[in-house]
């Protein structure tokens, strides 16, 4: 979808935000050192592929997916890669 991020600007988006919207937006825009509306098209763009992506359907024939819910049913095998994922903290909170 890189063509949609360089194509040139010929529409008009209106949207009306408070004052903390507008200023936690333009922040969020100087740390990523782009203007508004770059920030505000690239996040939206990015949240827009991601429903869209959401949204695919797969079609397998009924062995491939009795086979896939199988998988799904199975019980985890708890090595240690998973222990640790599983105990580690967020990053936020360290």
């Amino acid at each position: 979808m890189a063509s949609l991020e360089r194509a040139s600007s010929t529409e008009t988006i209106n949207l009306r935000a408070s004052a903390e919207q507008k200023a936690l937006i333009d922040r969020a825009a100087r740390r990523l050192g782009k203007s508004r509306t770059e920030f505000m098209l690239d996040t939206m763009r990015e949240a827009a592929e991601n429903v869209l992506l959401d949204q695919r359907l797969f079609s397998v024939d009924e062995a491939t997916f009795s086979a896939f819910e199988a998988m799904l049913d199975a019980p985890i095998e708890a090595g240690g890669a998973l222990r640790r994922t599983l105990s580690a903290s967020a990053p936020w909170d360290r």
